[in-house]
């Protein structure tokens, strides 16, 4: 037996596939890259929608060194399409829509400097275009009112609750993110910036106004009693799995992560108070 699986004793077979696939693999490749399908729907209660956020960006036609947007103008027409008529739907989105202001801005400075590689400048609002529309899709009449969006790829964990402004009848969105499954984000600056996130875009917070998401109001919640929490915290890091129940209308009835620790952090609805724009 171990004559026969001997790699030494096959390497004129492996040669000559090789060679005899080259134009297959090449073939092959070209497909892959021209392959628009990626994104997909499961009819289930809630719809799941499946995002493709990495074949069809919107490429910046002014900079070709800014960020693109994560879709471009016609995937998200293809979506808003998709929802209308929906009551609830859960989106399944790699980066977060709405992420952590903090974080956000330092990207934006460091592609400003053009850097945008070095902090991995990929995020919803980076690009004014793709922000503009997931924005208005929220806001529409005629898309659904609950709307669950899962995210990872940040490397920590957290959950928002979002409503639209001057609407009597606002969509119920929730982003949840849990992330990631291996590496984990730096423990103490992770520390560092969500405190400095909590005190610089507070609701009357200067800067929290020169970065409004538009007729937006985000409240954070709170991640339950754990080994390394500490107060207000909001941002959750360690290897994880989140979990997600809904309730019969499509809405999240209870949210938490599973650490590999073998802690599980339930994240619970934060205070009035805790609402910004």
């Amino acid at each position: 037996m171990q004559e026969v699986c001997n790699p030494a004793n096959h390497t004129g077979t492996q040669n000559s596939c090789t060679q005899h696939t080259n134009a297959q693999h090449d073939r092959l490749i070209t497909k892959l890259l021209n392959f628009q399908g990626w994104h997909y729907t499961v009819n289930t209660r809630p719809k799941l929608v499946v995002l493709d956020t990495r074949t069809r960006r919107w490429h910046s036609q002014k900079d070709a060194g800014q960020p693109s947007g994560l879709m471009n103008w016609e995937a998200l027409s293809e979506l808003q399409q998709q929802l209308m008529g929906e009551k609830a739907v859960i989106l399944l989105s790699g980066s977060p829509i709405f992420g952590v202001k903090l974080i956000e801005v330092i990207q934006r400075i460091f592609t400003w400097f053009g850097h945008a590689l070095t902090v991995d400048a990929e995020n919803w609002m980076a690009h004014p275009g793709a922000a503009n529309v997931i924005l208005n899709i929220f806001s529409h009449t005629q898309t659904p009112h609950h709307f669950t969006i899962l995210s990872g790829d940040v490397h920590y964990s957290f959950a928002y609750d979002v409503r639209l402004k001057y609407h009597e009848t606002s969509p119920l969105i929730w982003q949840i993110c849990s992330s990631g499954v291996k590496n984990t984000f730096p423990d103490r600056l992770l520390r560092v910036f969500d405190k400095l996130n909590r005190c610089m875009f507070a609701i009357n917070s200067p800067l929290n106004r020169l970065t409004r998401r538009r007729d937006m109001r985000i409240r954070p919640r709170r991640p339950g009693k754990h080994r390394q929490r500490y107060r207000h915290k909001r941002l959750v890091n360690g290897c994880n799995i989140g979990r997600v129940w809904f309730d019969g209308d499509g809405a999240p009835s209870k949210i938490e992560v599973l650490l590999t620790s073998g802690e599980c952090i339930g994240f619970t609805e934060g205070y009035e108070s805790d609402w910004v724009d």
